[in-house]
């Protein structure tokens, strides 16, 4: 049964500026964290649009592997898609959205993947280092993006984290951050 990583984090620009950031390939590597060794291996520039797709390689944990992501979903300043085309997983969709919100923008990302191995493995380690990935993310594209995240992936209640909003930082909206992972489906986030 695949697992769901559903995070979610806000930013204080425009969701047309970040949109254009998450979907300029070369950001990627910019926003993963070194440990992941990423590198893209499509020349450069790739026309982002459906049906795009780009090849990556990459180290996680001891593993070195190339992986092709296929974009699926493409609406821009809004949200796109993309699926795993070769690599690692047996399934593997993750969906991004830019929705407005407070003057800014909370971007949601959906992941859903099953590895070969499955079950307690997906849920315990591939669950775990996917939301660390898009914790680093959120700091990573909040400093570059020259904003600074009100709310976190993972941000727990109530605590203070190193993306906490600085007092010169628009408030955002009174909510809090959602993190999860399941092996059913979740609700899409509204």
């Amino acid at each position: 049964m695949p697992t769901t990583v559903v995070t979610d984090f806000w930013l204080a620009c425009p969701p047309a500026r970040a949109f254009a950031f998450f979907a300029d390939a070369r950001n990627l590597g910019r926003t993963t964290p070194g440990w992941f060794r990423l590198s893209l291996l499509s020349p450069l520039p790739i026309e982002m649009a459906a049906g795009a797709r780009i090849d990556y390689r990459l180290r996680w944990r001891a593993l070195r592997l190339r992986w092709q992501s296929h974009v699926t979903v493409w609406r821009p300043d809004r949200s796109f898609e993309y699926e795993q085309a070769r690599g690692p997983f047996r399934s593997f969709r993750h969906d991004h959205r830019f929705l407005p919100e407070a003057g800014g923008v909370r971007i949601v990302d959906r992941i859903r993947f099953a590895s070969a191995t499955g079950g307690l493995l997906d849920r315990a380690v591939v669950a775990t280092d996917l939301r660390r990935i898009l914790r680093h993310r959120a700091v990573a594209a909040s400093r570059l993006l020259n904003s600074r995240p009100a709310t976190t992936a993972q941000a727990p209640l109530g605590a203070q984290s190193e993306a906490s909003p600085s007092p010169d930082t628009p408030a955002a909206p009174n909510r809090r951050p959602r993190t999860s992972a399941s092996s059913s489906a979740i609700e899409e986030p509204t």
